[in-house]
This record gives C-alpha cells, structure tokens and sequence, in this order.
C-alpha cells in the first residue's frame, strides 16, 4: 500500500457569484473525515478562499467526494501536493486569458469576417486544428486591412481580465518573474504586457507593407512547442526548477507548458486543456492563481 502524501486542497469563491459559506465547511470537514488524516483548515480570505490541509494515500475517493459536494456549485477548487507552492517564474498566455478577447477575432470583425475567423480560432483553442495551420489560414483572410486598424482594436475593444494587475504585482512583489507568451500577435503583446506589468512578451509578428497586413505571419511562428521550449529557457536561465514554474492559458496550445509547469492552470479553458491542467478556474478572477499559491488575501499587492 502506498505511503499517505501531504495535500492542500485549495476552494476559492467568486464573491460576486456566492461566497463560501460555513454550512459548505461544515459538510466538507464531515465529509472528507473518514478519507483523510490530520486536516487543517486555514481561511486564506474571508468567504472567499480557504485550504485544506491533509494526508491521504487515495486521491480518487477524495475527488469523487469533492465532485459531489460541489457539483452546480460556483465555486473553484484545486488538490495540489503541499510543499513550494509559491512559484518564482509565471508564464501566461495573452488571449482570453489576461485580456477578454481573442485579438485576432476582433480584427477580423472590422473586416467583415469575424464569423469565419471566430471558428477557426475556437477549433484550434480546443485542440482540433494545429495552431500553425490555424494562424496561418486567420492571418490570411485579413490581407490587405489597413495596419492603423490594430490601434483602433487595442483601444476599442481590448479588456483586461479581472484580477490581472494584482496578481502580476503581487508575484512581482514576491520576487518571481513573470512573462506573456502568446499566439496572438506582438502589437497587441507589447502593450498588455506594460499596462498588466509583466517583465517582457513574447509573440508572433504580422506581416505589413505599405500600411496593410500582408496575409502573412512573420517567421517563425510561436506555437505550443515554443510556450514550452520557453518555459524551459526561461526557468534554466534563472537557475529554477520546473517545480518552481506556474503556466496559465486557456487553449490547446498552451497545454504542454501547463502540462510542464509546477502548477499549471486552465483559466476559463477548453475541455483539452482542464484535463492536463493542476487547476481549472472557471468562476473567480486571476487572483485565484495567488491562492493556489497559498497567499492571504493580506498579502495582495493592488496595482
């Protein structure tokens, strides 16, 4: 029989939706008593997060149980093993993960063509189509837009995901480093990356000549091998280990950094992605990555 492993089982609320209630406590403590040892149960902000610290050598009875307890329930939940949690390196992705939009979606729209442009992203997003032959196909449709239209989409169209500024500056804050690795395209990267406050951006460059898009996309392309290869260089070259790292995004091309990463996230993520991630946030904001971390809400840093 396998040795009992030290976990934390991390529940975070949206307060807007519902807050954590202690009813919902009370069934959680009643319920998971006969499958774990030594629980301890730490608020980490009031009625919004708490975790759960326990030792189990099953995982499975505990995940069926914590189903059960939570099912049509708006509440986010994550079991991690206990130990460094708080990670020193945050690789994000950009589209409909830190901002609300897919960019490339809304520049389509001002051609005409988001319908078309919209489904090929949401078939690559959930793994259904190769990301390069996706790119390649949206980029295409947009020859000949006037490159003055990318400033109008950044302006008009681009918000920002909830919770972003905070948990930037509270890692930050904390000492990791932090970097927005995308699919979408450097003009939009650039300016996220400063308004969030990320430490740097990586992305894919559109081709422009004489004022309009090319069709083209600048080689090479970022793909989900490159999210990957980067989350490794990234974390050699700071001398950390991968266990070290946390990964966030939403598509099927983020997956093998999550995959990678100490913990990986699916914010808001397609099915593909939920099953290889640590963690799927689907109803609180970004600052749900700082409490899979263990910080209080205390420690939060409001940029």
């Amino acid at each position: 029989m396998p040795a009992a492993q030290n976990y934390v089982l991390t529940f975070i609320a949206n307060p807007a939706l519902e807050p954590i209630t202690n009813a919902l406590i009370t069934d959680l403590q009643k319920r998971l008593k006969r499958l774990v040892d030594d629980m301890k149960i730490e608020w980490l902000g009031e009625r919004e997060a708490c975790e759960v610290f326990c030792k189990t050598d099953e995982l499975s009875p505990l995940k069926i149980e914590l189903r059960s307890l939570l099912q049509g329930k708006p509440y986010d939940h994550a079991i991690l093993k206990a130990g460094r949690r708080k990670k020193k390196l945050l690789i994000s992705d950009m589209d409909s993960t830190m901002i609300r939009q897919e960019c490339i979606d809304e520049l389509a729209d001002f051609a005409g063509l988001k319908h078309e442009v919209a489904a090929i992203t949401e078939a690559a997003m959930r793994g259904e189509l190769e990301f390069k032959e996706a790119l390649i196909r949206r980029v295409a449709l947009l020859k000949g837009m006037d490159a003055a239209l990318l400033e109008q989409v950044y302006l008009e169209r681009i918000e920002l995901m909830p919770g972003a500024r905070t948990l930037i500056a509270t890692m930050k804050a904390k000492g990791a480093r932090t970097l927005l690795v995308s699919g979408g395209f450097t003009f939009f990267t650039q300016r996220v990356a400063e308004e969030i406050g990320f430490d740097g951006d990586m992305a894919n460059t559109l081709g422009i000549a004489y004022g309009q898009l090319t069709g083209q996309v600048v080689p090479p392309i970022l793909d989900k091998e490159s999210k990957l290869l980067t989350l490794q260089k990234v974390a050699e070259a700071y001398g950390l280990e991968l266990e070290q790292t946390m990964a966030v995004g939403d598509g099927a091309n983020d997956l093998p950094m999550i995959e990678a990463a100490g913990i990986g996230v699916a914010y808001r993520g397609k099915d593909v992605v939920k099953r290889g991630a640590d963690a799927a946030i689907d109803h609180a904001d970004l600052t749900a990555l700082l409490y899979l971390q263990g910080y209080k809400k205390a420690e939060f840093v409001n940029a």
